[in-house]
């Protein structure tokens, strides 16, 4: 008989000691400990609070979308016009157009661009009597056909920059390079926009005679009818990172040739959305240095312009789908700091580790279930804790008349992953402290000294001191509440003080990572070595 159970008791022990067996057993322990399971839903609960009190602290008025002469703006803020996709843009010029029925050629040559800088404050339009000489390396000079001169419409442009050569820019985000080099009257650009249909083609040429294709673009639904003719452009400059002043760029152009149904040699000149702060009470974010102008002698265009067409990158001091996150999602992983302790150093405390090893003797595996099952609970606290917050901050920040950076439905997606992986990944290197320190409040200490006060010490320093603790220490892993785009279109200050955090969203997550693996090493060696 004996010769029978014991292969059968045997079995029984090693069954227990699989490791979807220990994981299950893990996870009884944990939801049957009452304050645990309150734990996590009190981060959630946290999570979503102080998201709703930080978003409705906040109150403003906006102008997005629209024109501001539709007196859906408020005076005092920025107008922010949204592109064909959405996304929010930069769309303000200088244009001398007239219209074009059907299909089209228009020719140009520009034979010099020039600038100015604004020696007024950092992000105020100046005047032209506070500037001095200066060109922005996308300060942008050319031809554009759009269907309307509504901001945000779509458009397609060949143009010559101040430092990038000649570029082929259609819908904002689409950008194809042409001749390298700067213009001058020594060595000219011929630009050649032919529309054909729906389809727009680029061309450039050094002496009007050998012509080379840039790049085409399709605008779908274009109408019959659409404004085309020369244009000018200049983004703000940053002499420091913050420090961003307003540019005007002037252009000459000659040799203008347009062919097609209904044109003529009546040209005139509008300024496309650079609205003075002093004479409409609506700021426009982008700090324009003057609302443009042109002169035209014979058949020579001298064309001035601010502003810029191009993604809108950043919003200094505006509201992004996850800013509010923030505050909500640090005291949530307090939390789980707290839980994630107390889920091996209980067990430590009240002697019971040992009956867990006797059941499971690999300890190894021991420490690999509760890793499954405190990052599984911490990962689903903070992903939804983030999938409720997120949109009830946007929707209260709207409702209080702030405007919110447009973030795409798979950038929340990300954030809301992303949240639960920067608490999961937390949560089991916390763990790994416990294991090490078998004390709760070691642990504990640890986990908020190691994890959080990084990030609470990154909002005191500036400067390289703040980048290095966001790239280098487990404050990186915030940057997956970043949402803001990057666009190689537009020079900007991507720092941390506007926004940008210095490494992409799942770079700094890895970061992360690195130190819950170390963690999770020593607490591997630590919990073999000792007698328990």
């Amino acid at each position: 008989m004996s010769t029978e159970t014991e292969p059968q008791h045997s079995a029984t022990r090693e069954s227990r000691g699989r490791f979807g067996d220990v994981v299950r057993s893990e996870w009884t322990k944990f939801r049957t400990v009452r304050g645990w399971v309150i734990g996590a839903v009190v981060a959630v609960l946290f999570t979503v609070l102080f998201t709703f009190l930080v978003s409705n602290g906040s109150h403003s008025g906006i102008c997005t979308g629209e024109s501001p002469s539709t007196g859906t703006c408020r005076p005092g803020h920025p107008f922010v016009p949204t592109g064909p996709n959405g996304a929010a843009v930069a769309d303000t010029y200088y244009f001398v157009d007239q219209p074009l029925t059907g299909d089209g050629t228009l020719t140009v040559r520009v034979t010099s661009l020039t600038g100015k800088v604004s020696t007024g404050a950092s992000n105020q339009a100046g005047s032209v009597a506070q500037s001095r000489p200066g060109l922005t390396s996308w300060a942008k000079a050319g031809i554009l056909i759009t269907p309307n001169t509504k901001q945000g419409s779509t458009y397609a442009a060949v143009m010559v920059t101040g430092g990038h050569g000649v570029r082929f820019q259609y819908d904002y985000t689409h950008d194809s390079a042409g001749l390298p080099g700067t213009v001058s009257a020594t060595d000219p650009r011929w630009l050649r926009l032919i529309r054909s249909g729906d389809t727009l083609t680029s061309y450039d040429s050094t002496d009007g005679t050998n012509w080379s294709e840039i790049s085409s673009a399709r605008l779908a639904g274009l109408p019959a009818t659409v404004d085309v003719g020369m244009f000018v452009t200049s983004p703000a400059s940053y002499e420091t990172p913050n420090n961003g002043q307003s540019t005007l760029a002037t252009a000459t152009f000659d040799q203008v040739s347009i062919q097609g149904q209904g044109t003529s040699t009546v040209w005139s000149g509008e300024s496309v959305g650079a609205q003075l702060p002093s004479s409409t009470g609506v700021v426009d974010f982008y700090p324009t240095l003057d609302p443009g102008s042109y002169h035209r002698t014979n058949d020579a265009f001298v064309i001035s312009g601010s502003g810029d067409i191009a993604p809108a990158v950043a919003l200094a001091g505006n509201d992004t789908a996850s800013s509010d996150l923030l505050f909500g999602l640090v005291v949530a992983l307090i939390v789980v700091i707290v839980v994630a302790a107390m889920f091996i150093t209980v067990e430590y405390r009240r002697g019971l580790i040992r009956t867990t090893f006797i059941a499971t003797p690999r300890r190894n595996r021991v420490l690999a279930a509760k890793a499954v099952v405190i990052g599984g609970v911490a990962f689903l606290v903070g992903a939804l804790g983030a999938a409720i917050a997120v949109p009830l901050g946007v929707h209260i920040l709207n409702t209080n008349g702030n405007y919110v950076f447009p973030a795409s439905a798979l950038t929340v997606l990300g954030v809301i992953a992303g949240a639960g992986a920067l608490v999961a990944v937390t949560a089991v290197a916390v763990l790994a402290l416990g294991t090490i320190m078998r004390s709760s409040a070691g642990a504990v200490t640890g986990g908020i000294v190691v994890f959080v006060l990084p990030y609470i010490l990154g909002q005191f320093v500036s400067g390289s001191v703040q980048t290095w603790l966001f790239r280098l220490t487990p404050a990186a892993s915030f940057s997956v509440l970043g949402v803001l785009p990057r666009s190689t279109l537009v020079s900007y200050p991507y720092t941390l003080a506007n926004g940008y955090y210095p490494l992409a969203p799942w770079a700094g997550i890895a970061v992360l990572s690195v130190y819950a693996a170390l963690a999770l090493s020593l607490a591997a060696i630590q919990l073999n070595r000792r007698d328990v």
